[in-house]
């Protein structure tokens, strides 16, 4: 009895399987549009007729932008500190990210990611000009329209950084991590050593 069973199971999956496959688009696919909410607008109106109703929070999203049937010649980067935004629309070549797998190169017509940054050099490239950072960490979104979004913790240019701060600051955790006594006291010692080598790499190299 169960082998009957079985066979006629694993017969059906490849038809599921399918189906739900043809049934599904990729974010990428869907069309830009914004939708309101109308079930709750219409419920809304039978209780409340008089008043008009609250906005969702889909009324405050922006449409997402659609797909460019070719490749744009700019890359457009938004860059966002908790204070403050670095950069806001603007049209690069290229941006390379410290992410936690590695340097990434990030050009236009990049396909969609989402990347943890380590600290590490972010270098902005327009044309001649580079522009670098030193960012703590964070996250970078890369979105398939050739836009990228980097928001980081901590960021400062390059050229801002004292380097005998840095190597005071190196040796200092370096003396901390080589006396720490507990799990905690080795943990943090460790996270001021690599920050500070990632300083130091960035100034170095």
């Amino acid at each position: 009895m169960l082998r009957p069973a079985a066979t006629r199971l694993l017969t059906r999956r490849p038809t599921l399987t399918a189906s739900l496959t043809k049934s599904r688009d990729f974010s990428a696919d869907l069309a830009a549009t914004e939708t309101a909410d109308e079930t709750f607008v219409e419920a809304w109106r039978k209780v409340v007729p008089s008043i008009d109703p609250p906005k969702t929070p889909s009324s405050f999203m922006k449409p997402r932008p659609s797909v460019p049937s070719s490749i744009p010649g700019k890359l457009t980067v938004n860059f966002y500190l908790p204070y403050t935004s670095e950069l806001s629309g603007k049209e690069v070549d290229m941006v390379i990210v410290p992410a936690t797998t590695g340097q990434m190169g990030v050009l236009p017509g990049h396909v969609g990611t989402i990347a943890e940054l380590k600290p590490g050099v972010l270098s902005v490239h327009d044309g001649n000009d580079v522009t670098k950072y030193f960012v703590s960490g964070g996250f970078t979104f890369i979105h398939p329209n050739s836009v990228t979004d980097i928001i980081a913790v901590e960021a400062v240019p390059i050229d801002r950084i004292d380097s005998s701060l840095v190597q005071k600051g190196l040796a200092e955790f370096t003396q901390k991590l080589s006396s720490a006594s507990t799990d905690y006291e080795k943990a943090e010692a460790q996270i001021g050593v690599d920050v500070y080598s990632a300083l130091n790499s960035s100034l170095t190299g």
